[in-house]
């Protein structure tokens, strides 16, 4: 398998571990979740060039956004997989993956949160503080889940 095969793989793993997470949180102690159909509707814009919304739930509904919205976040995931292997290699190596995880909290904080008027670092949201840890136990799990791939390939 190439470097880049096991960071797709690395990566479906990794998004796959935070969707678990999330599901957990969510049902054990009532975190908020992502919503993947405004991601959807947020990335069904994009052929518009309409990249920002005040707020995303007042757009207009893009059909099969939910569904859009789960492979944006899979194919992210995979991208951010194949990032890690090529900056820090297919080795297990927990700290490097959950630095990598932590880093690529700049694209929501930065780029996806003030796109869907959520504000920078969720500021715009009922509970920004809230809303920042929940993003960072979402990107930690999938560092963790970046390590677990890289555990089981080695495994194999």
């Amino acid at each position: 398998m190439s470097w880049w095969q096991h960071g797709a793989l690395f990566g479906a793993i990794a998004t796959f571990v935070m969707d678990v997470w999330a599901a957990a949180a969510k049902h054990l102690f009532r975190l908020p979740t992502a919503d993947w159909a405004m991601v959807g509707r947020w990335v069904g814009h994009m052929a518009n060039a309409k990249f920002a919304h005040c707020p995303i739930g007042a757009a207009a509904p893009v059909r099969g956004e939910l569904a859009i919205g789960w492979a944006a976040h899979y194919v992210i995931g995979i991208l951010y997989g194949i990032a890690y292997v090529y900056v820090a290699g297919a080795a297990p190596r927990l700290i490097p993956a959950l630095l990598f995880a932590w880093l690529t909290l700049a694209f929501p904080w930065l780029v996806m949160q003030p796109a869907l008027d959520a504000g920078v670092f969720a500021s715009h949201t009922p509970r920004p503080n809230l809303y920042r840890l929940v993003n960072f136990s979402m990107h930690t799990a999938f560092g963790i889940g970046l390590y677990a791939g890289a555990r089981a390939l080695a495994a194999a």
